[in-house]
């Protein structure tokens, strides 16, 4: 046998050894463990009855929130000056639809302030079909939160989560009715995207925190006030604004904290508003630069800017211009939402213990005492008043363009829109410049 055969021969027996020993090991032993494939196929079955137990639970505790608003509008054009003189005035009804979910089986609803703020009349249509006039309880401009109530018992609800611990990464489930009566308590699906997003674009008060969760589960134009819920089938979230050029979903949804809504809707099922407390400051995040000032090993905490007043409770405890707020009483502060947070649901006259750094590598605690916010109603979109009736009165809300559209700007390299539409909503191809704005504690 010549020595190419010979070469050939041993090839091929090695050939055929490899492939006995990739078999041997991948062919698992009878009465092992089970096979690769069908653990997968498995696990693909898990995460699938996951979600069909989610929407089978939490379907129930979404409504769909119609909204009414009556304008007085003229039939007419009227020469300037003469306004008071022309009579002829009719009635127009703009009419929203959006989502909002039962946070208690007597009838107490969670939703959002831009879609229920300033309205003439609430209705709410449970899963079941049965229609309800709904009592705005009380409107947060600054959170974009509102609770409603309708008279009834016994109701389906939803479960809290803790907004916290929630991972990027975890899968999520989105509930509401997207783009009108056609697709009414839809679920999509998606994962957490990002924490503590802000949105600049979106027209708030100058006190409005912004914590937003990002998500990918597909949210449109009627999904504002629906539930973000995770795969235990708690709520974690209230879906509130999405980023698109268009109007419409392009992967980017945001929704406000569990726990932050839960803070704020304590004050308003109590006393129908929230008060705030604030420190007197203007701050922003710390950047890469601010840390190196303070001599901080990692990039966190907030800047002071300056003051919002003489009077500011800071100043007069001693917080400067370029000091990096980074904890109080104990807890790390590494955003201005999560400084807005710790210090804005206390009772005024309460002292919080402060800690920051200051340039050089001084730190130093700090006693502030709190003080009340500035009322934003009648200014910014305060809360809603109630009338006898039930219905939300006009008096003291924000007024609302067409559609009650906010408008956001660019997040590059894509150009979007920060909107929070309900359904349905007249779109505008303006937009402004997505960047972060300085926040108020």
């Amino acid at each position: 046998m010549s020595l190419d055969a010979r070469d050939w021969l041993k090839a091929g027996a090695l050939a055929t050894i490899g492939f006995t020993c990739g078999l041997a090991l991948r062919t698992p032993k009878r009465g092992g463990a089970a096979e690769s494939a069908p653990a997968r196929q498995s696990s693909v079955v898990d995460l699938s009855d996951a979600f069909a137990s989610v929407a089978q639970h939490v379907k129930p505790a979404v409504v769909l929130v119609q909204v009414q608003h009556v304008a007085r509008v003229r039939s007419h054009r009227v020469a300037p000056g003469l306004e008071d003189f022309s009579p002829q005035l009719r009635l127009r009804l703009q009419v929203e639809q959006g989502s909002g979910f039962l946070a208690s089986s007597d009838g107490y609803i969670l939703t959002n302030h831009h879609l229920v703020a300033g309205a003439d009349r609430v209705t709410v249509r449970l899963y079941d079909k049965r229609q309800f006039r709904a009592q705005v309880v009380g409107t947060d401009a600054n959170t974009d939160v509102a609770v409603i109530k309708i008279h009834a018992r016994n109701l389906p609800s939803v479960r809290f989560g803790n907004s916290d611990s929630t991972r990027v990464g975890d899968w999520a489930l989105a509930i509401g009715n997207p783009l009108g009566e056609a697709f009414t308590f839809t679920v999509t699906a998606g994962i957490i995207s990002a924490k503590g997003r802000l949105l600049a674009g979106l027209e708030q008060p100058p006190n409005a925190i912004q914590d937003f969760i990002q998500t990918d589960a597909a949210t449109n134009p009627g999904n504002s006030g629906g539930p973000l819920v995770n795969t235990g089938g708690q709520v974690i979230g209230i879906n509130s604004a999405i980023a698109s050029g268009t109007g419409f979903y392009i992967g980017y949804g945001f929704a406000i904290p569990i726990n932050l809504v839960r803070t704020v809707m304590e004050q308003l099922v109590r006393t129908g508003r929230v008060e705030r407390t604030v420190v007197g400051l203007s701050v922003r995040d710390a950047t890469e630069q601010d840390a190196g000032v303070v001599g901080l090993k990692q990039i966190t905490g907030v800047v002071v800017n300056g003051y919002t007043s003489d009077g500011s409770p800071a100043k007069q405890a001693g917080i400067r211009p370029g000091d990096v707020i980074v904890s109080v009483r104990g807890e790390p502060v590494e955003s201005t939402p999560q400084l807005q947070e710790r210090v804005g649901f206390k009772q005024p006259g309460e002292t919080v213990e402060v800690t920051l750094v200051r340039p050089g590598g001084e730190k130093k605690t700090v006693l502030v005492r709190l003080a009340r916010a500035p009322s934003d109603a009648g200014r910014e979109g305060g809360n809603a008043s109630v009338k006898p009736n039930g219905d939300a009165s006009r008096n003291g809300a924000a007024p609302v363009g067409p559609g009650l559209v906010y408008y956001g700007g660019t997040l590059d390299p894509v150009i979007v829109e920060a909107r929070r539409d309900p359904t349905p909503a007249k779109r505008d191809s303006a937009s402004a410049r997505l960047a972060r704005r300085p926040g108020r504690i």
